[in-house]
């Protein structure tokens, strides 16, 4: 998938004169080492990542890690030392201000995490407001303005005052004047740390409803490691400045790398982390009778076949022992109709309630194609294994 950020060696150090602390940092000091040596403060040390395209990214960290920095340096409301910030190509870090603003304006949106709203204004004034600065006429920017706040959930409140909102109101007022400007990346600043736990949930339900419609490029800022699991696709997690692992969810709880990111996986409910896909065996054909294809184990090991159609779609399933008969000439019999599929994408706490030792399960991907086959035994391995600290970077 193409990239639409690309953040490429980016340092910040909090400095007018950064020349010695970036040569130290460049030498592999830390950013304690750094402040030992020079007492300046090293908020981003060498980071480079790419956020895909229509995907939401998180980059997450304790508090002093530098995400919340290297979010500002972004769209440089705080001002880089060094490295380059390229969205679609162009390097923001090199424009002049009139054409950063222009970025600001039209090409990346903030949601804040205390919501930022105008106390004076009413909700739809809010929304409008980022249009309004864009110079956008007063009719076209309230019906963009009615639009997303519809999207939202709170047409019925357009003309109420922040006040009269509750927390997850008011931060819904903020998505909206955030998505209402169209804007190529939108950037969530902690933006639902404020909020009470239920809020919260329901505003993180709210978020991926509408990113399953508007396939945005979100860059989400967060301290919360479960919050990052529900939300994103990849998650960065950074530490005294650094990129210290980053990968999909699966994969960072799979193998953390150290001891520091473990520490964040120890308490993740696997089986609402794993789908049946990233457990599945890989099936090949080990037989073919006219438009019937049986699928089995590629080891050979004996146990239940899965017979196809043409279109792989699952007809049932096949002993070991039918399958031996067919090999040597008998006709392919009835397939058996005593099976499961459940979908690739559906966790392993969903999947659970369908495994019983006599009932094969097959995995099928969204267009009802065989993909794979579920063992009860991998699939337990799976919730209850430990991470593998010392695992591979995936």
């Amino acid at each position: 998938m193409t990239a639409r950020l690309n953040i490429e060696h980016l340092y910040k150090v909090f400095t007018d004169g950064p020349a010695q602390a970036l040569a130290m940092l460049r030498a592999g000091k830390s950013k304690g080492e750094v402040l030992e040596d020079l007492g300046q403060v090293v908020g981003v040390d060498d980071v480079s990542l790419s956020v895909p395209s229509g995907e939401m990214y998180i980059i997450m960290g304790l508090s002093g890690s530098g995400k919340s920095t290297l979010a500002r340096c972004i769209n440089r409301l705080t001002e880089p030392s060094a490295g380059r910030v390229l969205l679609d190509g162009e390097d923001i870090c090199s424009l002049k201000e009139s054409d950063l603003r222009e970025v600001r304006r039209k090409r990346i949106s903030m949601v804040f995490q205390h919501f930022a709203l105008l106390p004076n204004r009413r909700v739809i004034e809010n929304v409008e407001f980022g249009l309004k600065l864009r110079g956008v006429d007063a009719k076209q920017r309230r019906s963009r303005a009615e639009e997303v706040l519809s999207v939202v959930g709170l047409e019925r409140w357009i003309y109420h005052m922040p006040r009269e909102l509750s927390g997850g109101m008011r931060q819904r007022v903020g998505l909206a004047r955030a998505l209402a400007t169209d804007a190529d990346v939108l950037i969530m600043d902690e933006a639902f740390s404020s909020l009470d736990l239920l809020i919260r949930t329901e505003m993180q339900d709210e978020l991926l409803r509408l990113q399953r419609t508007l396939n945005k490029t979100i860059l989400f800022i967060t301290h919360d490691f479960q919050e990052a699991l529900k939300l994103g696709t990849r998650i960065a997690i950074m530490r005294d400045g650094r990129l210290v692992r980053e990968g999909t969810p699966q994969s960072i709880v799979l193998a953390p790398g150290s001891d520091y990111v473990a520490a964040f996986t120890r308490e993740v409910d696997r089986a609402r982390l794993f789908d049946a896909g990233s457990v599945m065996t890989s099936l090949v054909e080990i037989l073919r009778s006219r438009n019937r294809i049986v699928m089995g184990d590629p080891s050979g090991a004996p146990g239940p076949a899965f017979v196809l159609d043409a279109d792989a779609q699952v007809l049932g399933t096949l002993s070991a022992a039918q399958i031996e008969a067919a090999r040597n000439g008998s006709a392919l019999p009835q397939p058996e109709t005593g099976f499961t599929c459940v979908r690739a994408d559906a966790r392993l706490a969903e999947v659970a309630g369908s495994c019983r030792a006599d009932c094969p399960i097959g995995v099928i991907d969204n267009a009802g194609r065989l993909i794979g086959r579920l063992e009860i035994g991998q699939m337990l391995a799976r919730i209850g294994a430990s991470s593998d600290v010392g695992g591979r970077h995936v």
